[in-house]
């Protein structure tokens, strides 16, 4: 056998190799899948946490709304509002939700101080009397706002843990509104 038919017989299973293609699909796909999952994911997370973002936006809303259209509030009633947010927050956790809830007063010079104030937990989160700031677009003289500020934590899907810097897993979607009332010049609070 001569040196050239050696190493042809040699090489030939290389060759034949080399021309294979029926492993390109599978490497193709074992290279691809994780960064589709992830993408896919990645956008389950999204639409769900802009679900939460929508629900706390018209949370905030909804419960401004129906305060403005009382002309005098209570602890009591201000007491319920947390079970307003819950009911438009489902199917969705509301553990750690905040609510805080402000009747404004603007004077004939469109000073804004705090007229009343509540919180969830029961307490008053801003003194009677202090100031406040309101958008510029609604600091009308002589008028009456009620602020409610909403918060709610949000703990992301830990399928990337990895790749998020340490602490980001969790974030706080917050919204806050200004309304008027609806029926009169103000809304008096009787015991907060």
């Amino acid at each position: 056998m001569g040196r050239k038919k050696l190493m042809a017989r040699f090489c030939a299973p290389l060759r034949r190799l080399a021309r294979d293609e029926r492993g390109i699909g599978a490497i193709e796909f074992a290279i691809l899948f994780p960064v589709l999952l992830m993408l896919y994911l990645g956008a389950f997370e999204l639409t769900v946490a802009l679900s939460v973002e929508k629900r706390a936006s018209r949370s905030a809303g909804s419960i401004a709304d129906i305060l403005t259209h009382q002309s005098s509030v209570s602890k009591t009633v201000l007491a319920t509002m947390p079970s307003v947010a819950g009911a438009i927050f489902a199917p969705y956790d509301t553990t750690g939700l905040t609510l805080k809830i402000t009747g404004i007063q603007l004077d004939a010079s469109s000073n804004a101080t705090v007229a009343w104030s509540w919180a969830q937990d029961g307490s008053k989160p801003y003194s009677t009397g202090s100031a406040v700031t309101v958008p510029s677009d609604i600091d009308q003289p002589s008028t009456f706002l009620v602020r409610t500020e909403l918060a709610i934590p949000y703990q992301l899907i830990s399928f990337g843990s990895d790749f998020l810097p340490a602490g980001s897993s969790q974030i706080t979607i917050g919204r806050e509104y200004f309304y008027r009332p609806r029926t009169e010049t103000a809304i008096t609070c009787s015991d907060c």
